[in-house]
């Protein structure tokens, strides 16, 4: 289970505005993905699900001009303008552009032999096949949650906002703020408060818009980081274990990856400033009464902090007994190492009698609650584990597990574009579709709102107006995942 708490990171969101490229500013390579350009666009007879959560508007137009959309209504009742691009969309339906809240750049290194044992938990960039899954899966913004290789997250979102690459829009967490006693190699152990003021600033001056706490850090090292963070209007997140989620909402805490299932703060062996080894396979959390007074109490000082809580069902699924079937999609964009390394994890887990499946059910509930007392739930997919969630696939499937925690489709997709939206800041830009907003949008052959498995049939996805073929995208990168 040490795998699963790989990916939780701890958020602080300062949003930099960037110009969308001009057209003829895009690269060859983009260009090839791009399928709608025009000034104007009239996406006719489609089914509008504007993710506030109210009821699909059937039989709508959307117009879009230059980069924004400029008006929804029933199709016949808007004007559309001369010279317009119309497309018949009948049978579709229009989502907001999704907004990953816990979306790494990386994933799982492979041996193509499954797990060697004493090998370092390692991970490499996935610059080139992510960028472009992200995108084809719907995503238009993420956060990237932590970081690994924070220079190459920076520079790729470059790539992407100059046009040079397809992908979505970027905000980057800064490396992991951690202490020590690190899973991996590849992250930075602070030595102190100072150190970690002094990571902060360094790379907020670098271009991070967010931070991410991460399992060993301490009490006053992350106070340090908040109130340094803070100072510059930037965010805070975190995965954390040393520290629990009641003592982290009174440092100042923004946001809280995971939820409940990484939260050691009703383990009995929990020591001041430390994770405690059975942390790793979670036996205090099978313990735990979810409507138990100590965890409501928990819940409402999360709440009363304002502290988000990003939901990853997706990668507690693959740490379950029962999983539903792989998907081709998902094979087809491994390597062969990843492939055969993921599917060797995959059936010991399968074949277990682990607890995976009811800790799943469990921060289901807990989700379902804070939500009810009030808290603002995020989504994102995390991407790590042991290489089962693959970006864009995962945040779809990671919208569907919400609806399998108990919301309704349509709250889902809100949790998943606006919620996310709101938290980056940046609600009155994107999150939702409404005239005036930019327009990030998603095309779906079905109905979302009905059948939330229809959320995986992408056909364009509009980012600032500008219309990608997903399929394209998803056959650019065939067998990368896990190399580059």
């Amino acid at each position: 289970m040490r795998r699963m708490l790989i990916g939780v990171a701890l958020l602080a969101v300062l949003y930099v505005a960037v110009s969308a490229p001009e057209k003829s500013d895009f690269s060859p390579v983009t260009k090839s993905f791009i399928t709608v350009d025009s000034p104007v666009v009239a996406l006719e007879h489609v089914r509008v699900i504007d993710g506030t959560g109210a009821a699909a508007a059937a039989d709508q137009t959307i117009v879009i001009e230059n980069g924004t959309i400029r008006e929804i209504g029933k199709t016949g009742g808007i004007n559309v303008p001369p010279g317009a691009r119309v497309m018949d969309l009948t049978g579709r339906s229009v989502i907001p552009g999704l907004v990953g809240m816990h979306d790494h750049l990386f994933y799982p290194t492979a041996s193509g032999q499954g797990p060697a044992p004493g090998a370092p938990a390692l991970y490499g960039e996935m610059g080139f096949s992510f960028p472009r899954l992200y995108l084809a899966g719907g995503v238009t913004s993420l956060r990237t949650t932590g970081s690994l290789e924070t220079y190459t997250d920076l520079a790729l979102k470059k790539l992407i906002d100059t046009g040079t690459m397809p992908g979505p829009k970027m905000h980057i967490t800064g490396p992991y703020l951690e202490g020590a006693g690190s899973f991996t190699p590849q992250l930075h152990e602070l030595k102190d408060p100072e150190d970690a003021v002094k990571l902060v600033n360094y790379w907020i001056d670098e271009g991070a818009t967010s931070f991410k706490a991460y399992m060993h850090i301490t009490r006053a090292e992350l106070g340090a980081a908040i109130k340094a963070a803070h100072a510059r209007g930037i965010k805070v997140t975190g995965h954390l274990c040393s520290v629990g989620f009641t003592e982290a909402a009174e440092l100042g805490m923004d946001d809280l990856e995971h939820g409940i299932v990484v939260d050691q703060e009703f383990n009995p062996s929990k020591q001041p400033d430390v994770c405690p080894p059975s942390a790793n396979d979670h036996p205090s959390i099978e313990k735990v009464d979810v409507e138990s007074g100590p965890v409501q109490s928990m819940i409402k000082k999360l709440v009363q902090h304002h502290v988000a809580v990003t939901s990853t069902l997706v990668i507690f699924e693959t740490f379950a007994q029962e999983q539903p079937p792989v998907q081709d999609r998902i094979l087809q964009a491994l390597s062969l190492p990843s492939r055969t390394d993921y599917l060797s994890v995959r059936s010991k887990v399968t074949g277990s009698k682990g607890s995976g499946g009811e800790l799943l059910k469990k921060e289901m509930q807990f989700e379902r609650d804070f939500v009810k007392a009030g808290g603002l739930l995020l989504s994102g997919e995390d991407p790590t584990g042991y290489g089962g969630v693959l970006a864009g696939f995962g945040d779809q499937r990671q919208t569907e597990l919400l609806v399998e925690a108990g919301f309704t489709p349509l709250e889902a997709i809100h949790i998943a574009t606006q919620n996310g939206a709101e938290f980056l800041g940046e609600a009155n830009r994107i999150g939702t579709l409404k005239g005036g907003k930019q327009a990030d949008l998603v095309v779906v052959n079905g109905d979302p709102s009905q059948k939330i498995a229809d959320i995986e049939n992408v056909e364009l996805v509009f980012k600032d107006g500008i219309g990608y073929d997903s399929a394209k995208l998803i056959q650019s990168v065939q067998g990368a995942v896990g190399l580059h």
